[in-house]
C-alpha cells in the first residue's frame, strides 16, 4: 500500500483519475494494464461493480509494481472504506462527505477524496481533512465554478468528476483543479465488454498528454 503522502503527489503530478464502473468484475485487471500502458497511474474501482472489494484486492495484488494506484469509488460509509483499505486500496473516493469516512482513513493514513458541491460542504469537507475534496457532479457549475472556488479556496485541493472530457479536461485543470475524474470518456462499459484494451490505452494517453499540456500553461 502506498503512502499517503506518495500518492498524493503521484496524483498531481499525472493529474488524471480513471474511475471504472462495470457490469462484470473479470477483466478490470486487464482493463487497468491499458491504462497503465497509456500513463495513467490512478485507477478508481467503484463500489458500484460487483463484488467491489475483491476486484480491490485482486488488482492491487497484479498491478502493485506497476506504479499502479488503485482507489475505491462511490464509498457512502466507513465500513466499506475500511474494507477497501484492508484489501489494499491507496485512495478512497465519496459521491458525499462523510466525516466518518474521512476520520477512518486518516486513521489508516490512507488518502480520501470525499464530494461536495457548495462552497460550505468544500470548506467542511477540508477541515474535517479531506487530502483532495470532489466536486461532484462537476457538470453542474463547470470550469468556471473552479475558477470561482479557487478565489477564496485557494489552498484547497479540488478535482471534478462528471462531464469530464476532452474538451472540459483541459479546462478544469487551468482552472485550478489538481487533477480530473474521468469515467466514460476514458473506459466505458462498451470498451470494457467488447475488450477493447488498445482504444482504452489511447483515451487514457490522449487524456494524459491533454492534462499534461494544461499543467504547463
Amino acid at each position: 500500500m502506498a503512502y499517503r503522502q506518495q500518492t498524493l503527489q503521484a496524483l498531481k503530478d499525472t493529474g488524471v483519475v480513471a474511475v471504472i464502473r462495470a457490469d462484470k468484475a473479470e477483466d478490470l485487471v486487464d482493463v487497468g494494464r491499458a491504462l497503465r500502458q497509456g500513463g495513467v497511474q490512478f485507477i478508481e474501482i467503484t463500489m458500484t461493480v460487483p463484488g467491489a472489494i475483491a476486484v480491490i484486492e485482486r488488482a492491487t495484488a497484479a498491478l502493485q509494481h506497476d506504479d499502479v494506484y488503485i482507489g475505491a469509488g462511490t464509498v457512502l460509509d466507513s465500513e466499506t472504506a475500511r474494507q477497501a483499505i484492508l484489501a489494499g486500496a491507496n485512495y478512497v473516493v465519496s459521491p458525499v462527505f462523510r466525516p466518518d469516512v474521512v476520520a477512518l482513513c486518516r486513521r489508516y493514513s490512507v488518502a480520501v477524496m470525499p464530494g461536495a458541491m457548495t462552497p460550505t460542504e468544500v470548506l467542511n469537507a477540508w477541515e474535517a481533512g479531506a487530502d483532495v475534496v470532489k466536486i461532484f457532479p462537476a457538470g453542474v457549475g463547470g470550469p468556471q465554478f473552479f475558477k470561482d472556488l479557487k478565489g477564496p479556496f485557494p489552498h484547497i485541493e479540488i478535482m471534478p468528476t462528471g462531464a469530464v472530457n476532452r474538451e472540459t479536461a483541459p479546462a478544469f485543470i487551468k482552472a485550478g483543479a489538481c487533477a480530473v475524474g474521468v469515467g466514460g470518456e476514458l473506459v466505458g462499459k462498451p470498451l470494457i465488454a467488447a475488450r477493447d484494451f488498445a482504444t482504452i490505452t489511447k483515451n487514457a494517453a490522449d487524456f494524459l498528454a491533454l492534462v499534461q499540456t494544461a499543467k504547463k500553461k
